[in-house]
C-alpha cells in the first residue's frame, strides 16, 4: 500500500519557508554572497587573496562562501561587489496587487563557472530533505 506524502508548496523564499524572522533580509544577502562568491572563483582567487582584496581576515572569506551571513549587513556585501568592480542598482517600485507583502529582489548576472545547484535548487534540495513540523503521517 502507497504512503500518502504530504508536502508543501514553496513560497520561493527558503528562509520564509522555514520561518524564519526577515527572511525577504536572509534571501538578498544569499543572493549577493553568492554573486560574491563567483566572482571570486571567476577571478580564481585564494581565500587568503580575497580577504585582502576585500580587506577582512580570511575566516571571513571562509563564512561568506558557507552561507555564514549574520555577521554580514547588505552594505557591506555591496561594499564588496563595489571592490569586485561590480555596479550595483537599487530599483524601487510599487507592490503589485495580488501579493500579499512586498519582497526584495536581488537579480545577478553571473551565472556559477562551477558545479554548485543554483540558489533556487539549493533551496528546494534543502526543503525536500526537510520534513515540515506540521505534517500528519496517514495511517
Amino acid at each position: 500500500m502507497k504512503k500518502k506524502i504530504d508536502y508543501e508548496v514553496s513560497s520561493g523564499n527558503v528562509f520564509a519557508d522555514l520561518g524564519l524572522s526577515h527572511p525577504e533580509e536572509l534571501i538578498a544577502k544569499a543572493n549577493l554572497a553568492y554573486q560574491i562568491n563567483s566572482l571570486i572563483q571567476e577571478k580564481n582567487l585564494t581565500q587568503t587573496a580575497a580577504a585582502k582584496l576585500l580587506d577582512i581576515d580570511q575566516p571571513k572569506i571562509s563564512a561568506l562562501n558557507t552561507g555564514k551571513l549574520s555577521g554580514f549587513s547588505i552594505e557591506r556585501l555591496f561594499r564588496f561587489l563595489n571592490i569586485l568592480d561590480q555596479d550595483i542598482t537599487i530599483k524601487i517600485s510599487p507592490k503589485k496587487r495580488s501579493k500579499k507583502r512586498s519582497e526584495i529582489i536581488v537579480a545577478t548576472p553571473i551565472k556559477s563557472l562551477s558545479k554548485r545547484p543554483s540558489l533556487e535548487e539549493a533551496a528546494k534540495r534543502m526543503l525536500a530533505k526537510k520534513k515540515p513540523k506540521n505534517c500528519k503521517k496517514d495511517s
